[in-house]
């Protein structure tokens, strides 16, 4: 018996959030139903000063539905959804739920070849983008199976007077796509449901497929996780029960981008299906961010810890009123005993009556799965789980529960753990594995401790992997890339300290012999390395070297880069 599967702490430290709760038993897109149902005229979420109200959104929803439909995308079809924060967002993943398909939500910002392996790992037969990013689907298009491209535009969203503007401004810096292009763009798509007139609504179950989001898994390698619908509403209520301060309509600020589990799972389905209000943004800035949390008297935010550090130097939040906030999250990575104290010392001076809340969780469990309570903060915790959720702390790989106060790798258990990895059934064996307490039980590769009360310490990464600006970046898949090209005989690829991004991607490279180490040379890779790695996984520098410090096994000694590295920054 875990440790905590006899009692949750929530119970004790809290008494107004139940050890269990009772899950909806249905789809995402039931639960969100209900409540427009039950607050028709309540605005569901706000875009560049256009509100919808929970009643037009789920008009859109079921026209979008049906025009997916129209174009053939059935029962248990991936529809890849690469957009930012926007109302097109929205419509498309809950219209996918709608038809009972399974939404692959991508980084819009990925590169041509990431792109290739998201549709081809999730089998995608449809895939949506801005219009901004159609030149990197249409380049992959021909090796994947998509059938349709669906293309939106900001602009298709916005109110008149801020469409003119955008136009000027944004919309003038993207290129145009040829009029013969084979797309189908979203107003023509939107039309498309017209010609669908029923049996559109497949009534999927509560564990049935319903998202896939990415995630390294315990090796690093880019695997599809999928969750189902009860992942995500079970999340939703647990969210809510750990909050008891919520109420309909409070204002979200939905920053966090919808292919991370943490905006999708939190910011979007955790508000939209209890009756909350997200305010939905397109592009996160800092400035932003600040600037929408005033304007709104946004209620909850969540964020890493590289936001919190950066709306401390905002000038533009000189004398902000922050009284609204009922609940500041952090997540994604490790907030630091310094940054708390800075942060909880800006919220007050700026009348917020709240300090900054630490939370912990994997994508194979949606998100977070563990939250510090609103009234109750152990110095250096990431908090307790949210009901019915149960951790604990064995020895690495094992099922051998370890005393309390001793590290061992963390194991979570509970309602939103993933289904599996798509097409990986090694893996999800290796990463869920039954215990004699009758639970599934997800080895994070996280190391941790729990003390007497439940409350877990995070301790670090079993697993290798970089964290900037609160993205996962695995060094592995870097250095693959890095060593595929052909003037590259070996890479490795490391995290330098950043005071702003946590951390930020450096690459170490040995050249093949006879390959000049210039500037030409390394602009050639860093090129090269912009088709194949994501924007925010980018090496922002990448060193030359004549031979790699090795381990005693003959494997690069990556630990003998980042001592070096940071013997340098010191000096």
């Amino acid at each position: 018996m875990s440790q905590i599967t006899a009692k949750t702490p929530w119970a004790d430290h809290l008494g107004g959030v139940p050890m269990h709760l009772d899950y909806f038993e249905g789809s995402m897109i039931a639960t969100v139903e209900a409540v427009a149902e039950r607050y028709p005229d309540n605005v569901a979420f706000d875009f560049m000063g256009k509100s919808t109200t929970y009643k037009g959104m789920v008009r859109e929803i079921h026209r979008c539905a049906r025009a997916l439909k129209t174009i053939g995308v059935r029962e248990g079809d991936k529809v890849t959804i690469a957009l930012p924060n926007c109302p097109q967002a929205i419509y498309m993943f809950y219209a996918v739920n709608l038809v009972g398909g399974i939404a692959n939500m991508i980084h819009p910002l990925s590169a041509e070849k990431e792109i290739e392996f998201y549709l081809n790992e999730s089998e995608s037969v449809t895939a949506i983008t801005l219009d901004q990013f159609y030149n990197k689907f249409e380049n992959v298009r021909e090796n994947t199976k998509v059938v349709n491209i669906i293309i939106a535009s900001v602009k298709d969203a916005l109110s008149t007077p801020i469409k003119a503007g955008y136009m000027l401004t944004e919309g003038r810096k993207i290129k145009r796509i040829p009029r013969d292009a084979p797309v189908i763009r979203w107003k023509e798509f939107m039309e498309l449901s017209k010609a669908c007139f029923y049996r559109y609504r497949v009534d999927r179950q509560s564990d049935d497929p319903a998202v896939i989001l990415y995630s390294g898994g315990t090796t690093g390698t880019t695997k599809g996780i999928v969750l189902t619908n009860k992942n995500f509403n079970a999340l939703g209520q647990q969210v809510l029960a750990a909050n008891p301060m919520f109420s309909v309509g409070d204002r979200m600020l939905a920053a966090m981008p919808l292919f991370h589990g943490f905006g999708l799972g939190v910011c979007i389905h955790t508000m939209l299906s209890q009756g909350g209000r997200c305010i939905l943004i397109p592009r996160f800035t800092a400035e932003s961010y600040a600037k929408q949390i005033v304007k709104y008297h946004c209620n909850f935010i969540a964020g890493v810890p590289t936001l919190y550090e950066a709306l401390l130097r905002l000038p533009s939040m000189d004398g902000a009123d922050l009284s609204s906030l009922k609940g500041v999250f952090s997540g994604g990575d490790s907030l630091s005993i310094e940054l708390k104290k800075k942060f909880d010392k800006f919220l007050a001076d700026h009348n917020a009556s709240i300090q900054v809340r630490e939370g912990y969780g994997t994508t194979e469990t949606v998100t977070a799965c563990c939250l510090t309570p609103p009234h109750m903060y152990k110095e250096g915790s990431i908090g307790l789980p949210f009901p019915d959720t149960y951790i604990k702390i064995v020895e690495p790989g094992t099922d051998r529960e370890l005393p309390y106060g001793e590290e061992g790798e963390i194991l979570l258990a509970g309602p939103t753990v993933m289904k599996e990895y798509a097409g990986h059934p090694e893996e999800t064996a290796q990463t869920l594995r039954a215990h004699a307490d009758g639970l599934t039980w997800v080895y994070t590769g996280d190391l941790g401790t729990m003390d007497e009360e439940g409350f877990i310490f995070f301790k670090g990464r079993a697993k290798r992997m970089i964290i900037t600006s609160g993205y996962n970046v695995y060094p592995g898949q870097l250095e693959n890339i890095l060593d595929a090209h052909e003037k590259v005989q070996m890479s490795c690829v490391i995290g330098i300290p950043d005071p702003y991004k946590i951390q930020k991607v450096k690459a170490f490279v040995k050249l093949v012999p006879g390959t000049p180490a210039t500037d030409a040379t390394r602009n050639e890779l860093l090129d090269y390395c912009r088709k194949h790695i994501a924007k925010y996984a980018m090496p922002y520098d990448i060193e030359f070297r004549e031979d790699m410090p090795k381990t005693l096994v003959g494997k690069v000694a990556y630990r003998q880069l980042e001592e070096e590295e940071l013997t340098r920054q010191a000096s």
